[in-house]
This record gives structure tokens, C-alpha cells and sequence, in this order.
């Protein structure tokens, strides 16, 4: 029987973040008792210490938030579409970033509730849930120069001028799942929004692994100790990241509808 994730091209380079928990469940016929399985082995955990589990959406009870329930009692509501199963993934990519997120949105709930207005910190956090990609940055000056031409919307200056740099000091992990569902069918004007994690020379030698679990300790400390805001993110279109796509040449990145001149500060 053809799954619902059949449609997924697991070679495209923005699903390489999770692609080895992919393969975990993709081996198993039960894909939710898979999800579990790997969750146990892991021993994967929330921040209250509960184990985690990956439930169906009907167990969540009526009047409880989605995210509180995850804090109180380790279970992820999980339905059949593209957008949890990307979620459950990112959680065995990424536990410790999901766990930090959780307790934000979690605490943010409890002091303001549920309303119309997420506010902002909320509103940052389930921005770097949904849509976020890890920008790492090598910390030298070259790193820091294509900071700079990406904040500055240099669009020809990163991508067609430093790209050799860019293949040197830099890579982007999807970490989204909004993003990586939203890029199962591609168009040109998907855009992240872009957490910068500087990193030393050493980690682009490492293996995937050894990357993965780097990035997930650092970014859940710097989410522990920083004060989320909408203002943390660079918008980072990513059919633009250097190999992530067909016909990259100057054209294609003076498309000023996808790629934007940054606004003037009035």
C-alpha cells in the first residue's frame, strides 16, 4: 500500500538534516510504531523528564494546547500528513532544540494562555519550530563577510561572487517541519527564516553525526540563555543555497521577487 510520505524525494539536500532517522522509519511497515521505537532507543525525553511518545492527534484531550500537552505528559500528538511526520523526524534529529522550544511555548502558554495573539516570544519560537533553517557559519572572517551580504540582502555578492567561500564556511540544515513539507513540492520563493550558529573550522570535517549532535547541544544552550525574538532571523530563500538547485547562475538570483533588496529603514 502506498504511503502518505511516498511522495517525499529523500535525495533533495534541505531533507539531508533528518534523512538518517528517515531511514529508520522508512525500513519499518508501521511508520508511528517505528516513530516510538526509535524514540525508546534514544530515550528520548521532554524538559520535565518524561519519556517521549508520539500518540495519535484523537488522544490529545479536548481543551488542551498542543503544546502543553507535549510538556505534561511527553506525548506528541501526531497525525497521518507530511507536516507531523516531518515534526516526529525533527524531534529524533534534534531533541534537545525540540525540547528548549517546547518549554518556551509550553511557559508561554501558562502565563498568558491561548488567545488570538501568540505574543511575541511564542510567536518566535513556533517561528523556529515551523520554519527555521541553521545557518553555520565558520567563525573567521569569511564567515562573517557572508553574514554580512546575506543581512544586507547582497544577494549576487553571496551566492554568485563568495560562493566558493560559501561551500567553504558555511552549510544550511533544515530544521523547520512547515518548511521542509512546503519544500516536498518546490517553488522558488520558499523562504527561511535563518538562525546563524558559528562554529569553529574543525566542525566541517566532522561526519554527519558528529555535526548533528554539535548543532543540537549548541542551539539549545544559546535558546536557554537568549530571549527569543522575530528579530533573530535572517530570511534566507533556500532554492538559493549554493547545489540546492538547477540554474543557479546570476539570473536566477536577480529575480528581485524572490530574492528582495532589503527594505529602507524609514
Amino acid at each position: 500500500m502506498t504511503k502518505f510520505y511516498s511522495v517525499i524525494d529523500w535525495s533533495r539536500p534541505w531533507l539531508a538534516s533528518i534523512l538518517p532517522a528517515a531511514n529508520q522509519i522508512l525500513a519499518q511497515d508501521d511508520w508511528r510504531a517505528a516513530l516510538n521505537q526509535a524514540a525508546r532507543a534514544q530515550g528520548l525525553q521532554n524538559h520535565c523528564s518524561l519519556s517521549l511518545q508520539f500518540i495519535l492527534q484523537e488522544e490529545l484531550p479536548e481543551g488542551v494546547a498542543y503544546e502543553s500537552h507535549i510538556s505534561a505528559a511527553g506525548k506528541v500528538p501526531t497525525r497521518e500528513n507530511l507536516h507531523d511526520f516531518f515534526n516526529a523526524l525533527v524531534w529524533l534529529s534534534f531533541p534537545l532544540i525540540k525540547r528548549q522550544l517546547n518549554a518556551l511555548q509550553a511557559a508561554q502558554i501558562a502565563s498568558l494562555g491561548i488567545g488570538k495573539s501568540r505574543g511575541p516570544a511564542r510567536d518566535a519560537a513556533t517561528i523556529f519550530d515551523e520554519n527555521a533553517a541553521l545557518l553555520v557559519l565558520e567563525n573567521s572572517e569569511c564567515g562573517q563577510s557572508i553574514l554580512e551580504s546575506l543581512r544586507a540582502h547582497h544577494w549576487q555578492e553571496v551566492f554568485v561572487h563568495q560562493r566558493a567561500q560559501f561551500a567553504e564556511v558555511a552549510q544550511v540544515w533544515s530544521f523547520g517541519h512547515a518548511l521542509m513539507e512546503k519544500l516536498v513540492q518546490p517553488y522558488k520563493a520558499i523562504t527561511a527564516h535563518a538562525w546563524v550558529v558559528w562554529v569553529e573550522a574543525d566542525f566541517f570535517s566532522q561526519d554527519h553525526a558528529q555535526q548533528a549532535r554539535q548543532l543540537d547541544t549548541q542551539v539549545s544552550a544559546q535558546l536557554q540563555t537568549h530571549s527569543l525574538s522575530t528579530g533573530d532571523y535572517t530570511p534566507l530563500p533556500v532554492l538559493g543555497v549554493p547545489d540546492w538547485w538547477q540554474g543557479q547562475d546570476a539570473d536566477f538570483y536577480a529575480d528581485a521577487s524572490v530574492f528582495r533588496p532589503k527594505r529602507l529603514s524609514t
